[in-house]
């Protein structure tokens, strides 16, 4: 991966972090830095799943790479949430 590739996945995992967080219900107990990581995280591994199942390169926007990235994002910031509660 390229260095524009790394800037771009970045940028993009703090969208999806956002995307995540707004997708959770409720109120999270969790910093914006957290839901940055989460998202940057969950938009590495959301490429790696959808490139596994081949919708990662298609025309146009990869909406389903997005649904993926979103969902895990959703996914992390539930469980990151749900451990700081417990503390």
């Amino acid at each position: 991966m390229e260095i524009s590739g790394i800037i771009s996945a970045i940028l993009i995992g703090i969208i999806i972090g956002v995307l995540g967080r707004l997708a959770v219900p409720g109120r999270q107990r969790i910093g914006i830095l957290w839901t940055i990581a989460v998202g940057i995280v969950a938009a590495f591994i959301g490429s790696g799943v959808a490139a596994a199942f081949g919708v990662a390169d298609t025309k146009g926007i990869d909406w389903i790479e997005w649904l993926i990235q979103i969902g895990l994002a959703a996914l992390g910031v539930a469980a990151l949430d749900r451990s700081k509660v417990r503390r």
